[in-house]
Formats: C-alpha cells, sequence, structure tokens
C-alpha cells in the first residue's frame, strides 16, 4: 500500500502534506484551473476529509517505475455515492508533484463543488497562512 493512501486512511493531514511536493500542482473535478503549490494543495486536502463520508479507497494502480498511481476511491458527499480517482505522480525524491482527481456521477460532482465552495474561505486562509509562516521562518 503506497504511504500517500495510508495517510488518506489514517485521516492524517500532516503526513499527507509531507508527501507533498513543494512544486504539486492539483487538479480539481469541480474547478477549471490548476491549484499550484503545496499550501494550496494541502489545505485543499484537509478539506476534502472534512467534506467526504465513508470515505474508502477500493483499489491501488501503480506503474511499474512507481512514479504513477491510481487510487480509485467511494464516499458520500451529502447523503449521495460519489466514486472517482486519485491520480498521482512522483517526482525524483518520490514527492507527489501532480495530483489529479476525477469523481462521477454529475449530481455528487455538484454536490462535492457546493461543499468546497463553502470550504474555500478556509482553504485560502490556511494556504496564506502557511505560506506567510513558512517567509516570516
Amino acid at each position: 500500500m503506497h504511504p500517500f493512501r495510508t495517510a488518506v486512511e489514517a485521516r492524517d493531514p500532516d503526513a499527507m502534506e509531507a508527501l507533498l511536493a513543494d512544486n504539486v500542482v492539483f487538479t480539481s473535478p469541480v474547478a477549471f484551473a490548476p491549484y499550484p503549490g503545496k499550501a494550496v494543495t494541502a489545505a485543499i486536502l484537509r478539506a476534502v476529509l472534512r467534506v467526504f463520508e465513508n470515505f474508502r479507497y477500493v483499489r491501488e494502480i501503480a506503474a511499474a517505475d512507481g512514479r504513477d498511481h491510481a487510487l480509485v476511491f467511494e464516499a458520500t458527499v451529502d447523503g449521495l455515492q460519489l466514486s472517482g480517482c486519485d491520480f498521482l505522480h512522483f517526482d525524483a525524491d518520490g514527492k507527489i508533484d501532480a495530483f489529479t482527481v476525477m469523481v462521477r456521477p454529475l449530481s455528487a460532482a455538484q454536490a462535492l463543488a457546493a461543499r468546497m465552495a463553502q470550504e474555500y474561505p478556509r482553504i485560502q486562509q490556511e494556504a496564506r497562512e502557511a505560506i506567510e509562516g513558512k517567509t516570516s521562518a
């Protein structure tokens, strides 16, 4: 089992963040533009832990070279069953540098978009605090 899967299943946001590269790019299933950077990606992942109910990975697929993983998941959002996949790419240091999520069906994706929109001010605040903390340290 991949360490990222282990961190997510343990609901450990610090372990999840530790696996992200500083230059990671997160591509959301419900937003047009990707989100660049570790601070915002970690904040998004923390929000997802708050939004998804009954989250579980059901399958893990890995490339032979270990640089790409697909983690298939199921969850519930506002009572709607959702299935999706986290596509992870790892840099030469083994950190996630590209993180793309796809979900279905449309009704659950729309519920996810609405819930994540509610979380967005907190995501922005957490990302800003993380960036300011690094620059003042």
